[in-house]
């Protein structure tokens, strides 16, 4: 038993899951809109991003008063969330030049990847960013869906349709919708770093109503693109079944900020509708 928990928080806190989901996105936006362009590299390239980026971040992360596991195992690994960092720099760095072609919208990624950690640097113009930084939520659930959705589009070259829109529409909400839950689990220590964004703006009850509108705008563009796709019913089943999810643990979740519920739950939905459609028969 021991040994299983020493994996899983390796899996979960070094971000190697978590860089999955990501793989797991990218390989449900090719798969159901048909994308035709060298995935597999593009599946290193944003797995070895997800990996620097999340590993940048918690090296950044400060020890908190009130420790968390993953704040404590951070603290005690920090050596290896640099090591890790510098692999998925050097990773995704050589996958970077395999798209070098299409670098005006893969820089867009890797700037909007950096600004969202900017803030934890301890030197000007960084440490700012925080006290500016109303629509942090906002901004990394669009850097999800810029780089699981958007992205392959682009390299690509497909000229935009209304499924490809309302695709990008859909997880976009969905992924706002979890980090929402993220956001008020933090809300407290954001206030106390002077860190501003809608949910530390609001009160719960209009948190509430953005997680709210974020899923039925999710559901609806949802059900819209699997329409136009013709994915049938089971289909577009699959990919309601995270937002459904959501919203029935949204109350726990409120309540219970276990890391294993958002690092390996919570986390784990942005995975679960691509590991579902992967059951879908191709067409």
């Amino acid at each position: 038993m021991q040994m299983l928990r020493y994996l899983l928080n390796f899996l979960l806190f070094t971000s190697l899951f978590i860089s999955g989901c990501a793989l797991m996105m990218v390989h449900q936006t090719n798969q159901l809109l048909h994308l035709q362009y060298d995935y597999p590299d593009y599946y290193l390239f944003v797995f070895f991003a997800t990996l620097c980026s999340y590993n940048f971040h918690w090296y950044l992360t400060p020890d908190m008063p009130q420790e968390t596991m993953r704040i404590g195992w951070t603290t005690r690994n920090r050596n290896l969330h640099l090591a890790l960092f510098i692999i998925g720099m050097i990773g995704s760095g050589w996958y970077f030049f395999h798209f070098i072609q299409h670098w005006f919208w893969l820089m867009g990624a890797v700037v909007l990847t950096f600004l969202y950690s900017a803030p934890k640097l301890q030197f000007f113009p960084f440490q700012h960013l925080s006290k500016i930084a109303i629509g942090k939520t906002i901004f990394l659930a669009f850097v999800w869906m810029y780089v699981t959705a958007f992205l392959p589009l682009a390299i690509t070259g497909r000229q935009w349709e209304l499924p490809s829109i309302l695709f990008c529409v859909s997880r976009f909400f969905l992924v706002y919708a979890l980090c929402i839950m993220f956001d008020y689990r933090d809300r407290l220590y954001d206030k106390a770093q002077g860190i501003r964004s809608m949910i530390t703006h609001f009160s719960e009850k209009g948190v509430d109503r953005i997680f709210a509108v974020s899923l039925a705008i999710f559901a609806v563009s949802t059900i819209w693109f699997s329409l136009l796709i013709s994915a049938g019913k089971i289909g577009c089943i699959m990919l309601l079944i995270p937002g459904a999810i959501s919203a029935i643990i949204y109350p726990y979740a409120k309540k219970n900020f276990n890391d294993y519920l958002y690092y390996f739950v919570i986390d784990g939905l942005m995975m679960l509708s691509p590991l579902l459609t992967l059951l879908l028969p191709s067409h």
